[in-house]
């Protein structure tokens, strides 16, 4: 049987949506190839129905973003820039990409934009290379009289030493940073020396005074500021005097809220781009478009940051790129910004009743997107436990170290809860009091199982009472609130075909 006709069946009498019914006509594409394929994609339609997802780095971008992904464009090599093209052929990847382009230096008020990174992994890296081929290389360069290709292999040995030894301050890993803030299993702690700030011990916020003492003692090439798990607002004016102090780039990465400043939730000293040299970004988070990287910077920055081929990545991905335009330009709508102040709004709200349980939130509350839970002194329990509990009651989430975590990065203290999605889906205030209620009576009811007589790090028992009660709870707004409720048909049908 055919997915759209199903569809069809199922919505007669709804008001159907275009990208809906693409979207179902593309299942039956699929199907004709590999029905198992088909199936799973649809499966995951309705697993993603089934438990509320709060995963802060993960969002629902729309269905017109989705199939932006899926057309020609993915055929098409395009190695360069607009209008500079190692390939022919590529009139209207320039025509996407300079759209792209536009759309985000409007959304974000920037310079430059660069919209070819395939990750926010992939912009971090880009972006470090882009200020050490500015600041190091091409200043060495400038001195010798010659261009790279000209080097010998012994002046290009030296050269490649002098950038190897510049240095670069983020935050540490347990304090909030991310993986490829120079982190020692990451490239990017190969690429520079690395060391880190972090944050006060017992309120667990940035000092900024104890990073100026810190950079001014290492003088680094590179300030970098962002966050994976920090719960607060940075003060980039700050920032930014610390890094003029010492002579440093200034360097955001903005991937968890750059939903946030492009609603304009985030203003003022705390929104990066008039402040920061170069800014990256994921383009999947807070912004709500397909899974991918994005990279702000002035115009000092703009030539090489366009060099991401060949710095780091190969060829873009134009399908990509279109689906960021889509996303960029339903970013600019002034109902984005009604969405933002609302992802802040419901953290807020999650956070609150969590307070109002007794529940040990870090930081004492949130000003972003997320709430991080010590669920190891609140409940007793590894982040690892508490996010296998929360799956068994319907809810998707993450554990997260937190600071000087004494259960380590895997296992973890922490528990990581994110509103962007369920924020898309409609939600706001009273139904993330109503989960904060459902997360706290299962993990106030959840005991480690013991093994050889220790207490298991990650097995649990929850009171089956109590974990029923939770379900419920979580089952009446998975309800209420459905994902992509324009995808109308008969599922047990589909699931047969």
């Amino acid at each position: 049987m055919s997915y759209l006709k199903n569809y069809l069946k199922a919505s007669k009498h709804l008001d159907q949506k275009e990208s809906a019914l693409a979207f179902m006509a593309s299942l039956d594409v699929i199907q004709s190839v590999d029905p198992k394929i088909a199936q799973a994609i649809l499966a995951e339609l309705t697993d993603q129905r089934s438990f509320l997802k709060m995963i802060a780095s993960e969002n629902y971008s729309s269905l017109a973003v989705q199939l932006a992904m899926g057309n020609l464009l993915t055929d098409k090599y395009s190695e360069g820039s607009v209008g500079k093209r190692f390939y022919a052929g590529c009139k209207n990847v320039d025509t996407i990409e300079a759209l792209a382009e536009g759309y985000a230096k409007e959304l974000f008020g920037a310079d430059c934009a660069y919209v070819q990174p395939h990750s926010g992994a992939d912009a971090n890296l880009i972006a470090f290379l882009a200020i050490l081929t500015v600041r190091v290389q091409d200043k060495e360069l400038q001195y010798q009289g010659k261009k790279l290709g000209e080097l010998s292999q012994e002046e290009f040995l030296s050269l490649r030493d002098l950038m190897l030894h510049q240095k670069m301050v983020g935050m540490s890993l347990d304090a909030g940073g991310h993986l490829t803030h120079g982190y020692r299993h990451n490239i990017s702690s190969k690429l520079m020396i690395s060391s880190f700030y972090e944050v006060d011990s017992k309120t667990h916020l940035i000092d900024y005074a104890a990073i100026q003492k810190q950079v001014e003692e290492e003088k680094p090439l590179i300030l970098l500021a962002g966050y994976s798990s920090y719960p607060r607002k940075i003060d980039f004016a700050k920032m930014r005097n610390i890094a003029d102090s010492v002579g440093a780039v200034l360097m955001v990465d903005m991937a968890h809220f750059s939903g946030l400043v492009a609603g304009k939730a985030f203003t003022g000293v705390h929104n990066p781009i008039p402040y920061a040299d170069i800014v990256t970004s994921t383009t999947h988070k807070t912004l709500r478009g397909p899974r991918g990287g994005l990279i702000l910077c002035k115009q000092e920055f703009a030539e090489a940051v366009k060099k991401g081929c060949p710095l780091v990545i190969g060829g873009p991905m134009p399908h990509v790129m279109a689906a960021k335009a889509i996303a960029f330009k339903e970013a600019l709508d002034p109902s984005f910004q009604e969405y933002a102040s609302q992802i802040v709004q419901n953290a807020h709200a999650l956070a609150e009743r969590f307070v109002e349980h007794g529940a040990s939130v870090i930081t004492g509350g949130t000003e972003n997107h997320m709430v991080l839970l010590d669920v190891f002194s609140s409940y007793g329990l590894t982040g690892k436990a508490a996010e296998n509990v929360l799956r068994e009651i319907g809810i998707t989430a993450n554990r997260n170290a937190i600071f000087q975590d004494p259960n380590g990065p895997w296992i973890t203290s922490g528990l990581r809860l994110g509103t962007p999605a369920l924020t898309t889906i409609g939600m706001k205030e009273t139904q993330m009091q109503m989960i904060a209620d459902a997360i706290h009576r299962a993990l106030s009811h959840t005991k480690p199982k013991k093994e050889n007589g220790a207490l298991s790090r990650v097995d649990v028992l929850t009171d089956p009472e109590e974990k029923q009660k939770a379900q419920k709870q979580i089952e009446q707004l998975t309800g209420e609130f459905p994902v992509y409720p324009e995808l109308l048909f008969d599922e047990e049908l589909c699931q047969t075909m």
